[in-house]
Formats: C-alpha cells, sequence, structure tokens
C-alpha cells in the first residue's frame, strides 16, 4: 500500500516537473534554436541561388556591353569574395556574420552598378536572355528579402526565450545559450538599398 502510494506520488511529481518544464521553454528553447538555424540556411540558400545567376548575366552583358569592363570585373570580384564565405547556421559568430553581410552588400551594390550600366544599351535591354535573368535576379531578391524577414523573426524568438523569464531561468539551468546575433543592414547594404535602380522594361 505504502509502495503504491510513494509511486504514485513519484509519478505525480515526475508528471508535474515534465509540464512545469515543458511551460518553461524546456522544449520552446531548442526548438526555437533550431529554427534560427533552419532560418539561417535559407538566407545563405538564396544568397547562393543569386550568386548562381550572375556568371549568366555577366555574359550576357558582354556581350552587348563591351566598354564596360570595369563594372563587370567588379561584379564578378564580388560574386567570387561573396561565394568564398560560408557560414556554419549552428556555430555563427556574430564576427562571420558580419562578414558574410559585409561581403553580400558588395555584392548588391555591384549589382546595383552594373543594372545603370545596362540603361545605356536598348538592345541588351530588348535580349530576351536578359529579361528572363533579370527576372530571375528580381525574385532573387524578393526571397533574400522574405528569408532575411523569417530569420530576423527567429532570431528575435529565441534571443527572446533565453532572456525573458521564466524562460531564461531554463536557459540558465539547464542550456546556458547565448544571445544570437541580429541580422542587420550593413553600410554598403543601406547604401544598396538606398541607390537600387528602377529598371523598366
Amino acid at each position: 500500500m505504502f509502495k503504491r502510494s510513494l509511486d504514485a506520488a513519484i509519478g505525480t511529481a515526475l508528471l508535474g516537473a515534465a509540464i512545469l518544464l515543458t511551460g518553461c521553454g524546456w522544449q520552446q528553447i531548442p526548438q526555437s534554436k533550431n529554427n534560427v538555424e533552419a532560418t539561417t540556411a535559407e538566407v545563405t540558400n538564396q544568397y547562393k541561388r543569386r550568386a548562381d545567376l550572375i556568371p549568366n548575366l555577366v555574359q550576357v552583358v558582354k556581350g552587348y556591353a563591351t566598354h564596360e569592363q570595369e563594372t563587370l570585373t567588379a561584379v564578378t570580384e564580388a560574386r567570387a569574395k561573396a561565394s568564398a564565405i560560408t557560414i556554419d547556421p549552428s556555430k555563427v559568430t556574430p564576427a562571420q556574420l558580419q562578414e558574410f553581410q559585409a561581403a553580400q552588400g558588395q555584392l548588391s551594390q555591384a549589382l546595383g552598378k552594373l543594372m545603370v550600366v545596362t540603361e545605356r544599351y536598348p538592345e541588351l535591354k530588348a535580349n530576351e536572355n536578359f529579361r528572363d535573368l533579370q527576372a530571375q535576379l528580381e525574385g532573387s531578391e524578393n526571397r533574400i528579402t522574405v528569408a532575411r524577414q523569417r530569420h530576423i523573426e527567429a532570431i528575435k524568438d529565441f534571443n527572446n526565450l533565453i532572456t525573458v523569464p521564466p524562460t531564461s531561468w531554463t536557459n540558465s539551468l539547464l542550456y546556458h545559450f547565448e544571445k544570437m546575433p541580429q541580422w542587420a543592414l550593413t553600410e554598403t547594404e543601406q547604401k544598396a538599398v538606398e541607390a537600387a535602380p528602377k529598371v523598366e522594361f
């Protein structure tokens, strides 16, 4: 009888502890961290998609804008630099994120200059391949914006879980996660956004 009562008490205590821990971030914190890693991977995937379009775009432009070698070289070099920097979503540091963002911002700026140059070549703008690549590039930029917004929200949610009670207590006791660096526009990216050309067909 006593053993049955003791087992019931232990079972009730374990159930209560599980409910308490579930409500205090026991599962939410690691799930939120996994979500941040997934959104980081999505952002880098969208940047890679953009980078993969650039060689074809440069080739098409080169066929029409032979006097724009400096701009084409700048785009090619910026793409190479941006593609060389990779980040591990599970181990990204603020310094790595800043370096990655800076390289992507420089590529955005170089692409902006290339689009301005293409305005001088009506026959290029009429080229079907160019128009198709331009549309794909624009689609990539939109996907990057959406992916980054999701990533920013995921980081905010994770940082709230590990810094705001009661879930922060669970983090202090069990996980010891640090706040993740937030994605922000670098100065280069901000200039690229402000100077983004309006391309009309």
